[in-house]
């Protein structure tokens, strides 16, 4: 199977312009619980990486205005969110009294004018200053949201009022601050559209249409305009002579951040054309830059990766790439419903970010290439942190969000995971639903949801049915009774539903076999494989001939190993030997989060298997050597 081909399946069901989209849509769960491995990994990120975290570390920096070019004010932001997310899904006490201990401190460094941030007023606005407190109102606004505090909005009104003295009209033009043609700076669209919302002040509407012109502007990053007409991702602007730089236009997370704040925007004001530049924006990062593990980007930037996966290359799938993936995925989906969607934060989460998190949770790293060893990324800023180490936890609490959401008359299956569910659809029939997934998918294929309503109800459950899967070796049945799945995306099945209704899904979770660029990879279901040398099954980057029928691949569930989640062996013809090693012999594969996961460079795998040369079934094609 190409990895065009499965791209073309994902857009079968095309991420279009939605003209009538509706925007009130929440996700609406009471409470989640998470089971199985999903669970036990988002558990262990809250214990050894959020509570762990010393949180005075974070505030210490805002204490001392003496920065000139360096992030830390990023990192509280970040954390706390994460924490916050983490919190609202397992209400642990003990971590709500973290996160107010911080916000508090946090509340207390700011200044008579309203500033929170760490650099010297000669430096204002320059480098990091605006992303830095984007991150603080960030943190501050979702402090509030669950505290209720309104010390913490109001904290959060008087760093956007000291903002807005310094840029706008008349003042600093926001493009000028900062790196990457404006597009870190401008990022503090997102929250300067929350903290609208809570305000209803108009002044701060004022400034957010001024930050979403300014991303418009043909001296600007014009995130609109190139995204509409299919501008590459990668190719926006000139190979940057100075890469750290305010030229360099191809910044994957600063990017995905501005698309983030327009869908916010587009919410707010109903304007088409910031909803139509995100659809076609992610269309564009899914046929350009996603590679097989579901993020992207190298030295922190697109580079046309999904093409060039297979070359080895620096500082690939930074985790807040990662992240920042997966939340537009989950934003644009809130909107336009498009379940393909969740096939790419599933794509991501079982594959980069499980990769991301090492064994034992204390730390994530930075970059998870697809072949070789991943390492703790360095500590910055003088900091004992890194952006990803902050970052990451919120791809981890994300996860119980996406999960399901719903709107008046639906209930949409995002992700499949074994987990209990309270939720309520959001017009007037409020009422609890519970909803139990039974299943050890995706070791298994199959997943059992038990549905209770309070009282009978007519609602619609949407199940995703992924693009990988053969609709032909899927199956739903309702209370016993099989209906014919006949679409990738969504299967919806309406009815009125009551208490001890079963619904039974199945899905194809045969290996599959993906060839690009003369290598080869294996998947099975949503999970990408890997050879790892802990095995002792030989040389990992050997070349190698999978075996395969018709794209799938036989494979073998193979002893549970203490390092792996999920063990198979495929057969493979190794190396270039063909007398001696012609024949198929099982090479063992785990899942891609598992590989590599304790982080020693003793411990190599590999995903993507250099593909033997046979001429005799290849014929020479000549190319031409500029």
């Amino acid at each position: 199977m190409k990895l065009h081909n499965i791209l073309c399946c994902i857009f079968a069901v095309t991420l279009s312009y939605t003209a009538n989209a509706q925007v009130t849509v929440s996700a609406a769960i009471e409470d989640i619980t998470i089971g199985g491995h999903v669970g036990s990994r988002i558990d262990d990120c809250i214990t050894h990486r959020v509570k762990a975290q010393d949180w005075e570390h974070l505030v210490e920096p805002f204490r001392h205005r003496n920065e000139t070019h360096a992030w830390q004010s990023e990192f509280w932001g970040k954390w706390v969110q994460g924490a916050i997310a983490s919190y609202r899904y397992n209400r642990d006490p003990e971590l709500y009294e973290i996160i107010r201990q911080s916000a508090e401190a946090m509340m207390a460094t700011q200044t008579p004018d309203g500033y929170i941030g760490n650099y010297h007023p000669d430096h204002h606005l320059q480098q990091w200053d605006v992303w830095g407190r984007k991150y603080t109102m960030l943190g501050l606004v979702a402090w509030y949201d669950l505290s209720g505090d309104r010390r913490a909005l109001k904290s959060a009104c008087r760093v956007l009022d000291h903002l807005m003295s310094e840029v706008g009209e008349g003042k600093t033009d926001i493009i000028s601050t900062g790196n990457y043609h404006g597009m870190a700076s401008c990022s503090v669209l997102e929250p300067v559209v929350y903290i609208y919302h809570r305000t209803k002040n108009s002044t701060y509407l004022d400034f957010a249409k001024y930050i979403a012109h300014s991303l418009t502007r043909s001296d600007g990053p014009e995130l609109v305009r190139k995204a509409i007409e299919g501008v590459n991702v990668a190719n926006r602007f000139p190979h940057p002579k100075e890469w750290w730089s305010r030229e360099n236009g191809q910044k994957a997370y600063e990017m995905m951040s501005c698309y983030v704040g327009l869908l916010e925007m587009y919410k707010l004001s109903g304007e088409e054309q910031y909803l139509r530049a995100v659809e076609r924006v992610v269309k564009n990062i899914i046929s350009t830059e996603i590679n097989i593990a579901g993020s992207g980007a190298a030295f922190e930037c697109w580079y046309g990766g999904r093409e060039r996966q297979t070359l080895p290359a620096y500082h690939t799938m930074e985790t807040c790439v990662t992240f920042t993936w997966m939340q537009l995925c989950e934003r644009l989906l809130e909107v336009n419903h498009n379940m393909l969607l969740a096939d790419q934060i599933e794509l991501t989460m079982y594959n980069a970010l499980m990769a991301s998190l090492h064994g034992d949770a204390h730390q994530i790293s930075k970059y998870s290439p697809l072949e070789g060893w991943r390492t703790a990324g360095e500590e910055q800023c003088g900091m004992h942190i890194n952006c990803c180490n902050a970052n990451g936890p919120r791809a981890f609490a994300l996860i119980p969000r996406a999960m399901y959401h719903t709107s008046d008359h639906t209930i949409a299956v995002n992700l499949y995971a074994d987990s209990e569910a309270t939720l309520h659809l959001t017009g007037k029939h409020r009422q609890p639903i519970t909803i139990r997934q039974r299943t050890t998918y995706p070791q298994d294929s199959t997943i059992e949801l038990d549905l209770s309503p309070r009282k009978p109800m007519h609602f619609s459950l949407t199940l995703r049915i992924p693009a990988w899967a053969d609709l032909k070796h899927c199956s739903v049945e309702v209370n016993g009774t099989a209906e014919q799945v006949r679409m990738h995306g969504c299967h919806i099945i309406s009815r009125t539903w009551q208490a001890g209704d079963k619904v039974v899904l199945k899905l194809d979770m045969r290996g599959r076999l993906i060839k690009h660029d003369n290598h080869q990879a294996i998947m099975r279901g949503p999970v990408v494989l890997a050879r790892d040398s802990r095995f002792g099954d030989g040389f990992v980057d050997e070349c190698a001939n999978v075996v395969a029928q018709n794209g799938y691949v036989v494979l073998t569930p193979a002893p549970k190993r203490d390092f792996a989640w999920m063990t198979f062996t495929a057969p493979a013809v190794l190396g270039t030997d063909l007398e001696s090693n012609g024949k198929p012999v099982p090479i063992h594969l785990c899942d891609f989060g598992s590989a590599g996961n304790t982080w020693e460079k003793s411990v190599r795998y590999r995903v993507w298997l250099p593909q033997t040369l046979n001429v005799m079934h290849s014929p020479y094609v000549p190319y031409n050597v500029e």
